[in-house]
């Protein structure tokens, strides 16, 4: 067994249920139990090992946003005037139905941001209407992504 942190231990057959729920979270357990060689029940179990030691935290169906329109995917450094206006910034910017991501950073930005618009003039609109308009908010930096190259979770 192989320690990850205090709380839990995970072994190969840990390993090899979560590998296979990664590459597809609609596997049935009765499949994995199959691969893998014990019970479903048993998998049942450790699934739920695995949930109550938040190792898992959820499963869920990813959506293709191309597929309804949404092309141009941003990222914003939010330069904010005071450090003491970060909650009520975040407060504004989970609002925001664009706003997929948000980060407190060290270096120049307060908080780093993540969104996506259906194209380069819904992002202006975004930016100028909802984004900049926050109370707080001096300035930010915009970057447009051309094209994802990685999408990964932590190997296991």
């Amino acid at each position: 067994m192989k320690t990850v942190n205090q709380n839990i231990q995970i072994d190969g057959i840990d390993k090899k249920i979560l590998r296979a729920l990664m590459t597809d979270a609609r596997t049935p357990i009765l499949e994995i139990a199959r691969q893998v060689g014990i019970s479903g029940a048993a998998i049942h179990q450790r699934l739920r090992k695995l949930e109550k030691s938040k190792l898992i935290s959820g499963s869920k169906f990813i959506i293709n946003p191309k597929v309804l329109g949404y092309t141009t995917m941003a990222f914003i450094g939010v330069f904010l005037d005071k450090a003491v206006s970060n909650p009520e910034a975040v407060k504004q910017l989970q609002k925001i139905p664009e706003v997929l991501e948000c980060h407190f950073t060290t270096g120049n930005w307060s908080i780093f941001i993540k969104i996506l618009c259906k194209d380069n003039e819904h992002l202006m609109h975004v930016l100028n209407r909802d984004i900049q308009s926050i109370t707080g908010v001096s300035r930010t930096e915009t970057f447009i992504s051309l094209d994802q190259q990685i999408d990964r979770q932590i190997k296991i």
